[in-house]
């Protein structure tokens, strides 16, 4: 779940509450009840405008060529680019349970923990930025950051190059992917070819289908939570093709977040404005990519929604307000892509 559903906040912009839409009376002036039911099976179009159907696949771009996704996957699987030698992007971000270990906080070399939970990494090409601070802003460049990170891989950028230079497999597959480099094996080429195989990392589901004008992808009770959604005033922040993942915002926007320890954004740009400011959360998959939040702090999907509710809208959701969302995240799930996410083998290993 999100950092926040009230109002977008920019980096080192003090957030501001954006002003209720005049519209029909609101669920909360036609009750619970009523707010769920009867189930109707149209939404306002204007209201879906805020969101968009994902277009493609994210793998058509021309410099995305096949030779250098191909080495990006390998090295998505490859351990060797740790400290030990054992822990591989997949360890944390296991591309066949949707992105993500369900950990609070990642385990790392050493069994150091992480500070924050890790995110899922399918749509991730298409976010505002990277990490929950927004430091990176492209997936090329994030790549390379847990790689070294003494947290996560704790890996030596000189090792990491010799050890690859050492495989007869992964020279050939640098020089296939970086022809025109004088020395193709390099952590920054490294960065660049994993970065390449994530832009391939899309999910695609009924939601979208919805979006492009298919009424029955969606079932009444969904589309009756997507109402809710809409309501309550999720979509704020929850918007666009990723359902998030276009803005930044305060974590307790009304209701303070019971863990400050971790000041966010303020981190990267020492703005007191960026106190508790991350980047709202994807809600692509949200159904199973538990736990959530930036620290990790909740398991269960809807405690998640009421969390939601309280601390970012200041708002005691009911229980039937609660289910009726998740029920719509729920359609939110998309296929993984089998082939494209399938592990190649590996190359025989290289003593350090």
């Amino acid at each position: 779940m999100a950092g926040g559903c009230q109002s977008a906040v920019a980096p080192g912009v003090a957030p501001a509450v954006a002003a209720a839409p005049a519209t029909a009376p609101s669920l909360e002036e036609q009750g619970v009840v009523e707010r769920v039911a009867p189930l109707r099976t149209s939404i306002n179009p204007r209201l879906l405008r805020r969101f968009r159907p994902v277009a493609d696949t994210g793998r058509a771009a021309p410099h995305l060529t096949p030779a250098l996704v191909d080495l990006g996957r390998l090295l998505w699987f490859e351990p060797l680019l740790s400290q030990s030698g054992t822990i591989s992007c997949n360890s944390c971000h296991a591309l066949r349970d949707y992105g993500v270990d369900h950990r609070p906080r990642s385990i790392g070399e050493r069994h150091r923990m992480g500070r924050r939970n890790a995110p899922t990494v399918y749509n991730l090409a298409s976010h505002v930025a990277l990490f929950w601070d927004g430091r990176s802003p492209e997936v090329e460049t994030q790549a390379l950051v847990p790689i070294v990170g003494l947290a996560e891989m704790a890996a030596s950028p000189a090792v990491v190059e010799a050890t690859l230079r050492a495989s007869d497999e992964y020279r050939r597959g640098f020089h296939a992917a970086f022809p025109d480099d004088a020395e193709p094996v390099s952590l920054a080429n490294v960065g660049r070819a994993i970065g390449a195989f994530e832009r391939g990392l899309v999910t695609r589901s009924r939601w979208d289908d919805y979006l492009e004008g298919h009424t029955q992808a969606l079932d009444p009770a969904e589309v009756e939570g997507l109402r809710v959604f809409l309501d309550v005033g999720c979509m704020e922040c929850h918007t666009g093709p990723q359902v998030g993942a276009s803005m930044f915002q305060v974590a307790g926007f009304v209701e303070p977040w019971p863990d400050r320890s971790d000041l966010g954004r303020f981190e990267v740009t020492g703005k007191t404005a960026d106190r508790m400011v991350f980047k709202v959360p994807t809600l692509k998959n949200v159904a199973r990519t538990a736990p959530y939040f930036h620290d990790g702090s909740v398991a269960d999907l809807g405690a998640a929604v009421r969390a939601m509710g309280r601390h970012q809208l200041g708002v005691e959701l009911a229980d039937a307000e609660v289910a009726s969302i998740v029920t719509f995240l729920g359609a939110l799930t998309g296929a993984l892509p089998e082939d494209y996410i399938a592990a190649p083998p590996p190359p025989p290993q290289v003593q350090r």
